[in-house]
């Protein structure tokens, strides 16, 4: 949670931004985040960061081409030295707003950075619901919701939202039952795809969600969003026929791994939903692509799992939050890390 003097010094960065980009996450916790800050300013550009673990050098570019004068970076852990070092030589402000830990994280004395897992890492509030207490904006309560029910967190204000969208909402605590049995977490699970379509529908969607009045718009069909309806049945599809085939590999066993192959990247999407059906396991995903395989993983304290386990691999990187992390290895070292992975379990 940011404090007042925060709320207001990333307020008084956003009113003296004439022409900020947008670098955020691409899941919908970054997503939102950029939508609270651009709708709240009505200006600005957003772009999505596909790169892991950090964000490399290569998006400065969209920088100069766009001309910005001021850089927000939402939900991203990591950036490279390399990024930093040339936005020094251009002398642009940053905002950095994110929830990771991170360890020895090095942050450049030129960064503004804001980070809620500083404060209180048990609590650890997505970036959505920091970029909320900025904006406060009532009529964006919705989209507040979508970025915390992605992060599987239930924040303070859902009891309102509750009160204005029953129909779209359902009575818990849980954030695990609104993302699986609810209205809103469908729209949840469009814009999760939807992120995954080519750059020129999502630049259309982004388009169409600064513009967008309520949450209804987005639910119900229409010119303006067909391709972001028609990308969600096409992934929505394949993503059911794998979740049948990890469920099947389920038994007394307190790991569950589950590996697959294509041009689909929804080892997060798949884990999540693992991890909801099966909760006292141990649930890792292994996408195999090109010569490295993308993991993610859910579970009690699975983050020191999942470092453990890939010490000492060539390459390997991960990081997260406690209890979701990703990681990428070789595909040659992925034996060797279930391997290790199941000693320690």
């Amino acid at each position: 949670m940011l404090t007042k003097k925060q709320i207001e010094e990333i307020r008084g960065h956003l009113e003296k931004a004439h022409n900020p980009i947008f670098f955020f996450d691409n899941d919908p916790d970054g997503l939102c985040s950029f939508l609270l800050l651009q709708r709240y300013i009505k200006r600005g550009k957003g772009i999505a960061i596909k790169s892991f673990p950090e964000m490399t050098e290569e998006y400065f570019r969209r920088v100069t081409e766009l001309n910005a004068d001021y850089i927000f970076i939402l939900d991203k852990p990591v950036v490279s030295s390399e990024f930093f070092n040339e936005v020094k030589n251009f002398n642009i402000p940053v905002v950095w707003i994110d929830h990771h830990k991170i360890d020895d994280l090095k942050v450049p004395d030129f960064v503004y950075y804001y980070n809620s897992a500083m404060k209180n890492p048990k609590k650890n509030e997505p970036v959505t619901y920091m970029c909320y207490q900025v904006a406060n904006k009532k009529e964006d309560l919705w989209i507040a919701v979508l970025g915390c029910v992605f992060d599987r967190f239930v924040p303070d204000f859902y009891p309102e939202f509750y009160k204005l969208y029953p129909d779209l909402s359902i009575k818990t605590k849980d954030p695990y039952d609104i993302y699986y049995k609810s209205q809103i977490g469908n729209i949840v699970k469009m814009l999760c795809f939807a992120l995954k379509d080519r750059i020129t529908n999502v630049i259309k969607m982004m388009k169409f969600l600064t513009e967008v009045k309520n949450p209804y718009e987005v639910l119900e069909e229409s010119n303006k969003n067909r391709d972001m309806h028609i990308r969600f049945k096409q992934i929505n599809k394949k993503y059911q026929k794998l979740l049948d085939k990890a469920k099947l590999l389920a038994n007394e066993d307190k790991l569950l791994f589950f590996q697959y192959a294509g041009d689909l990247s929804i080892s997060a999407d798949l884990s999540n939903e693992l991890c909801y059906l099966f909760p006292k396991k141990i649930i890792v995903v292994a996408y195999i692509t090109g010569i490295k395989a993308n993991i993610s993983a859910r579970g009690e304290k699975v983050k020191n799992l999942i470092l453990k386990s890939i010490n000492g691999l060539d390459g390997a990187t991960g990081g997260g939050h406690e209890n979701a992390v990703g990681a990428q290895v070789k595909i040659e070292d992925l034996e060797k890390f279930r391997e290790s992975l199941e000693k320690l379990i």
